[in-house]
């Protein structure tokens, strides 16, 4: 699989072809996440669905589709059967990241952790093909992140009535089919990038440069919020002694 991308747009593509990709890191973050996740049953069905659809009914629901959508981002039906087009992430990832550094001539200088901002949103241009896990890895691509892919996960977030669910979607899922069946409204289904969520942390899981980074990561935060406290203290012994002085003055 090819990719390609622009930083400043927020834009990517994931192109036709595909291939495997194996992860072996072991690690997860926070508590189970809200909602009830997919399981193998859910993803058979969506392929079987898929299969189904002859090309006459794909047809009709990216016209539909495209009549629906309202910011230009359409999908195209291709003569092989596939067709492609356009989902949002949002990022919402609690932990920070490690991100390769590069000079000017794009030689690799180094790796730096930071917390991406939360709520950000990607546009990716992508097949019908497309899967899960390779959504995963091209979002982490474009931000040149050297995080392992296996740390993270996507979700789909959708209203139920009156009520938002978030599920935790399979790697053999295809974020676009489910775009597609659900319609361009982000009520409707949207898409969500947070690290995997299934109990402790798992330390192991990391490299020697990445705790290291988490270390001084810490020390930055640790030392943000010293200086934080001692300007507030400070600030009110400033005020108390003010009202001393005010007390005492003959009046």
């Amino acid at each position: 699989m090819t990719w390609t991308s622009t930083m400043s747009s927020g834009y990517s593509s994931l192109e036709e072809d595909s291939e495997e990709y194996f992860f072996t890191a072991r690690t997860s973050f926070f508590k189970k996440p809200l909602g009830k996740p997919t399981d193998g049953k859910d993803v058979e069905k969506e392929k079987e669905q898929r299969t189904q659809l002859s090309r006459e009914e794909l047809r009709q629901k990216v016209d539909l589709y495209n009549a629906a959508t309202r910011d230009h981002l359409k999908m195209t039906l291709n003569p092989n059967g596939l067709y492609t087009g356009f989902i949002k992430v949002q990022m919402e990832l609690r932990r920070p990241i490690t991100v390769r550094g590069a000079n000017h001539s794009g030689t690799s200088v180094g790796q730096e952790a930071f917390y991406l901002p939360r709520g950000s949103v990607n546009t990716l241009h992508i097949s019908s093909n497309n899967t899960v896990r390779q959504v995963i890895e091209a979002l982490l691509q474009k931000f040149t992140v050297a995080d392992n892919p296996a740390k993270f996960a996507l979700y789909k977030r959708f209203r139920r009535e009156d009520q938002v669910y978030v599920c935790k979607l399979a790697e053999g899922e295809h974020p676009l089919y489910l775009r597609l069946t659900a319609g361009p409204n982000p009520d409707s289904l949207s898409f969500v990038l947070r690290e995997q969520q299934t109990g402790e942390v798992m330390w192991d899981a990391f490299s020697i440069p990445e705790l290291y980074n988490f270390l001084r990561i810490l020390d930055r935060e640790e030392e943000e919020q010293m200086r934080i406290l001692t300007s507030r203290y400070k600030n009110y012994r400033e005020k108390l002694e003010e009202a001393l002085r005010t007390a005492s003055k003959p009046g």
